[in-house]
């Protein structure tokens, strides 16, 4: 606590935004005058914010999962999680959670709990996982009627994009105002942004984080997600991170480039002994994803709009192949010198809780480690062709059945925490599915 006095004092912070990541991996949490934020014994919060659905209600095994006269939880700031906010109208800092039980243990719904719990194993056997997500999204026009299908948003020229732009220097620079933002807010959020492109979709970015520390990665794209949205609304725009937005644009995913370190020697586990060689590691990890991501997909795709990105004919994995240099297989292994020899898990949507994500990844990885799996031979031309079935699941509802038929997973993250994300999750399929589509309307009102 020092660390964060010694922060707030040295930038004269008049307000804190004390916060944690709930099951979508947005923010909840509470505001503080920074004297009060001192000098408080302990901050507490109702530990069933920890299941709310996406759209405010409760998963549907709450009482079994959670103390129904709603127990506080305690909030431990992590020193290393706090920045200061660019778009606040006075001195204001961000400081992110751990959320702890009344006996002083990590909560075992609290995203970061799981995520730190997936890498004290990894710990344990002397190895660091060092990840790098790439993130997509669009930019839109504002949207205040849901009814309304989404429109990307229109730059400098005053003419909306339809072409695929793929790469276009000219198509970002449209949007120069919006991107100078967007950098000026993350250099003073100290967010390691490398580099950013125009992607597939019209308005659709993908921005790259440098590699680094899982847990301070999770952070930092929890951080970036609200950073985008404050940008968005300072031009007079709207953004999403929905996997699927549009009918007729590419839907938006955060790819996770994944690799190990051995903890004494510091070298990659992944590169052979000789060059151009893998070691049995890497090949025992990607076996472990090729296995266990079937069972782990709704944390990569967690909300019913996630399955729409999983599909034929777009550009999103819709089997479990893996290969070299290889963008139509789920996992790829990029072309690298040996230190950065990685694998990309392209399965997560821009829609994911990024703390969940990295823990499903690596936990797919764990596994296939301690049980010496073997990978398919890596596929070298085209994963999926016209006409090829589409293996992910392709329903929320599927996924939810997937984990929990799992235990290998489910004990790796927490049976309690598997029972909430699946009650949660369950609820907001059920939501879903009982609104009646333009498409029910239109097809089958006068023909059946």
């Amino acid at each position: 606590m020092k660390a964060v006095e010694s922060f707030l004092k040295q930038h004269n912070i008049l307000e804190v935004e004390s916060t944690l990541p709930y099951m979508t991996g947005n923010a909840r949490g509470k505001f503080y005058p920074t004297k009060k934020f001192l000098t408080e014994d302990e901050s507490k919060i109702p530990e069933s914010i920890l299941i709310q659905t996406v759209n405010g209600e409760w998963g549907d095994n709450y009482d079994d999962i959670v103390d129904p006269t709603d127990k506080d939880m305690i909030l431990v700031p992590d020193p290393n999680s706090i920045r200061l906010i660019p778009w606040a109208d006075e001195p204001t800092a961000l400081v992110i959670n751990d959320c702890y039980t009344s006996s002083g243990e990590l909560h075992p719904l609290a995203s970061r709990s799981v995520l730190k719990r997936i890498l004290a194993l990894y710990e344990a056997e002397g190895l660091k996982p060092v990840l790098a997500p790439e993130i997509e999204f669009y930019l839109l026009q504002k949207n205040i009627n849901p009814d309304s299908e989404l429109k990307p948003a229109t730059g400098r020229s005053g003419r909306r994009e339809t072409a695929r732009q793929s790469y276009s220097i000219d198509a970002v620079n449209e949007f120069n105002p919006v991107i100078d933002t967007l950098y000026s807010y993350c250099d003073a959020l100290s967010l390691d942004v490398d580099t950013l492109i125009h992607e597939t979709g019209a308005a659709q970015m993908e921005i790259n984080f440098l590699h680094g520390d899982a847990l301070n990665l999770a952070d930092q794209v929890f951080t970036f997600k609200r950073a985008l949205r404050e940008t968005a609304a300072k031009h007079d725009l709207c953004c999403t991170f929905m996997a699927k937005p549009m009918q007729s644009e590419p839907g938006s995913s955060m790819h996770i480039h994944q690799s190990l370190l051995d903890v004494k020697t510091g070298k990659n586990v992944f590169a052979g002994e000789k060059a151009g060689e893998h070691s049995d590691l890497f090949y025992n990890y990607i076996g472990g994803l090729q296995k266990f991501t079937p069972n782990a997909i709704s944390l990569f795709a967690p909300n019913v709009n996630s399955y729409r990105r999983f599909a034929p004919d777009i550009a999103a994995p819709v089997n479990f192949e893996w290969g070299f240099d290889n963008r139509t297989a789920g996992l790829r292994v990029p072309d690298a010198p040996p230190e950065a020899t990685r694998v990309e898990n392209r399965f997560p949507g821009a829609d994911c809780n990024p703390y969940l994500a990295f823990a499903a990844s690596l936990a797919c990885g764990y596994l296939g480690i301690k049980n010496k799996l073997q990978p398919s031979k890596p596929k070298m031309g085209v994963a999926a062709k016209d006409g090829d079935p589409v293996e992910v699941a392709r329903s929320l509802e599927e996924a939810l059945h997937l984990l929990e038929d799992c235990p290998e997973i489910k004990a790796l993250l927490g049976e309690r925490f598997v029972a909430a994300y699946v009650g949660v999750k369950r609820a907001e399929f059920e939501t879903f599915h009982q609104v009646i589509s333009s498409w029910e309307r239109e097809f089958l009102l006068m023909t059946v």
